[in-house]
């Protein structure tokens, strides 16, 4: 791709931004890693930390890894992209449709603590409980997601880059994905959340910019009013009531939301990183963590999207500062970038491009650490070497992350060589992967799951989603070609059907013939007694055999029986976990009471409620954009502060020792 008439910053820029802010925080990290190391208990010399931060970060730090890892190049871009085609719409169907996955997951969360306290991956609670081919199979779409996830992080930032500086794309490409390996590989899980920390910090900072300077500074625009009328001025757009920017009666609006919500279904349910969130959190925190992170992601694509995309689309055509944007540059989400250099100049553009840069290396790092777990725990130690130590598994690990950063940077080569954008995988990927996220959520959750149920509803998703795409594409659009593909009606239909098929199949079969699953050879994944061939029989059939012996009357065989019955204990391994299953089940209980209104508040409710009047007025688009701000700020106490204030004793610890050190009194833990 050429540099666009976006371009305000020169080639140097974008390679400053690259190797020096990359690299650089990159050592920035490698010293903040050698500090805790020094001056806490905290040792990254074992896989278990380097994979999952010992299980012990608390709830304000993996609420902030929840927003960092989840606030792609597509956040920023994509989001924008749909305000600019779909008005105040778009903004609203990108968040809502992208947050009630990560706060349903809060249930998975809990369960996973629950039915699998020790797990390193969901896949490998997959292999204990459905075995071997189901594990493959599942193994097939974690892969693929991590492939999509991580190409258009790539995508996104390299084109990015380009439309701002001219750096060459491919350069871009390669170079994003290495950076990012270096503090992965040294500081692991917890070195990943704390850059996680660092970079939403600043990347809410600079929303807060953009949006003060889109409806507050900015001569251009400079109020809700101002932007109202701009946007009641511009080319009607086809599907919205009146043809109007500032409507949430929008046709394909709503499309975009469907489409939206089933992709990113899977982009949660089936990566790894978000798992790994919660397998690294506190115990009795998992739950909300996840809540609070959806809650505070919310506002980050709202924000962006809200500001720049509806400045773009307000300025277009109007302000000789905005870029003509061509159709492929809209699609690969450069609209945004567009609005922050005619809005801000290059100060615009470089606070775009550090924003964007640090949301792609940090969702990048959560990447990179959960394809080093699948590898690890899900192909070298069950396939390649079962009888691995625990230093064989720490370098296998390692040498992971840094194969798959170049391998993020092969594969977005090969996208960007056939040319396709990262807005046309974000809406492509739910037919790829959705087709795992109902099975994904029964093996953890339900314990009637049936095995052959999840899979042929799995498989039969699949391949009935890809035929209704191609098949919706050829006969709606009337070729198949990279734009019909990409076109909505046909994504639409795709979508739906690979979520819909599998979850229909899987709750079916399962309630004909059920599994009644006890999980206990999952609570034992990964512990001293844990046998993966486990084959003792449930809790209810071992209850029911020591009642039956109990019918003989006789005092030896009633004693008998009184033994059995105590020794059943189908939560011993939560227990040796230092867990307790009442507090878990009560954490369950909380987010389904939470989650479940949340959702049907931000999909039914809202949508329903905002639609009473046919357009905005200027008085309810500034209503509209303040609740969008103040939730903002609430999303920077929950990312920002909140973890400050629950790590003080640890800063507290490292001040002391640095302190120490310097009177020469070593406090270091390293040494003792």
């Amino acid at each position: 791709m050429v540099s666009s008439s976006a371009q305000v910053l020169s080639p140097s820029a974008g390679w400053a931004v690259v190797i020096a802010l990359g690299f650089g925080f990159a050592l920035f990290m490698l010293g903040l890693t050698a500090v805790q190391e020094r001056y806490t208990e905290v040792s990254i010399k074992t896989n278990d930390e380097f994979s999952s931060a010992s299980r012990s970060v608390k709830t304000g730090l993996i609420a902030a890894g929840i927003v960092s890892a989840w606030t792609w190049a597509a956040t920023l871009l994509q989001s924008s992209t749909v305000a600019f085609r779909y008005g105040v719409s778009g903004p609203f169907w990108y968040a809502a449709g992208a947050t009630v996955q990560v706060l349903l997951f809060a249930m998975m969360a809990s369960k996973t603590k629950s039915n699998a306290p020790f797990a390193h991956t969901y896949l490998q609670i997959i292999r204990e409980r459905w075995g071997t081919v189901a594990h493959l199979s599942f193994l097939f779409f974690g892969l693929a997601t991590n492939i999509l996830v991580g190409s258009m992080l790539i995508l996104g930032a390299s084109a990015t880059v380009n439309q701002l500086t001219g750096m060459p794309t491919l350069a871009a490409i390669f170079l994003t994905p290495v950076s990012v390996a270096v503090y992965a590989l040294v500081g692991g899980m917890r070195s990943t959340l704390i850059a996680d920390w660092t970079h939403t910090a600043v990347l809410v900072c600079i929303i807060l910019t953009f949006a003060f300077t889109v409806y507050g500074t900015s001569g251009k625009i400079g109020s809700p009013r101002a932007m109202h009328d701009l946007l009641l001025s511009a080319a009607p757009v086809s599907g919205n009531a009146a043809g109007s920017y500032i409507t949430m009666r929008s046709l394909d609006g709503l499309k975009f939301g469907i489409i939206n919500i089933c992709g990113n279904f899977a982009t949660v349910f089936a990566d790894q990183s978000y798992h790994q969130r919660g397998i690294a959190s506190n115990p009795t925190t998992a739950t909300r963590a996840f809540i609070l992170g959806g809650v505070a992601w919310f506002a980050v694509p709202m924000v962006t999207a809200s500001s720049l995309g509806l400045a773009a689309r307000a300025l277009y055509g109007k302000d000789p500062d905005m870029a003509d944007l061509s159709a492929s540059e809209v699609s690969a989400g450069l609209a945004a970038p567009a609005a922050a250099a005619a809005l801000l100049g290059k100060s615009g553009a470089a606070a775009m491009l550090v924003m964007l840069y640090l949301a792609v290396t940090s969702a990048t790092s959560a990447q990179l650490i959960a394809v080093s777990s699948v590898f690890t725990f899900d192909v070298w130690k069950p396939y390649i070497q079962p009888s691995a130590s625990e230093k064989q598994l720490f370098w296998v690990s390692h040498v992971a992350v840094a194969a798959w950063s170049v391998a993020l940077g092969v594969l977005g080569l090969i996208f960007y060589e056939i040319n396709l954008s990262m807005g046309w995988l974000y809406t492509f990927m739910g037919i790829i992967i959705a087709p795992a996220v109902f099975p994904i959520f029964s093996c953890i959750v339900w314990s009637k799951a049936n095995r052959t149920g999840a899979l042929v509803g799995m498989f039969s998703g699949l391949a009935l989603g890809i035929i209704a795409w191609l098949v919706s594409a050829s006969l709606l659009e009337g070729s198949l070609t990279v734009d019909t593909t990409g076109a909505d009606n046909p994504l639409v239909v795709g979508n739906v059907v690979s979520i819909m098929v599998p979850a229909i199949v899987t709750i079916v079969w399962s309630l004909i013939t059920p599994d009644n699953y006890s999980f206990e050879g999952t609570r034992a994944i990964n512990t001293e007694v844990s046998d993966s061939t486990t084959t003792s029989p449930p809790a209810d059939s071992a209850m029911e055999e020591g009642c039956k012996e109990a019918v003989d009357e006789t005092p030896a065989t009633l004693e008998k029986a009184t033994v059995k019955l105590n020794e059943i204990d189908p939560h011993k391994h939560v227990r040796s976990a230092g867990l307790d299953h009442e507090q878990l089940q009560k954490s369950f209980r909380t987010a389904v009471m939470v989650t479940v209104p949340l959702t049907f508040t931000l999909l039914i409710f809202v949508p329903c409620m905002s639609i009473i009047a046919k357009t905005f007025s200027p008085a309810g688009l500034g209503a509209w954009i303040g609740i969008c701000i103040f939730w903002l700020f609430c999303s920077a106490f929950i990312v920002i502060v909140l973890p400050i204030w629950e790590s003080r004793q640890a800063m507290g610890q490292i001040c002391s020792g640095i302190i120490s050190d310097l009177n020469g009194r070593s406090r270091s833990f390293s040494s003792s």
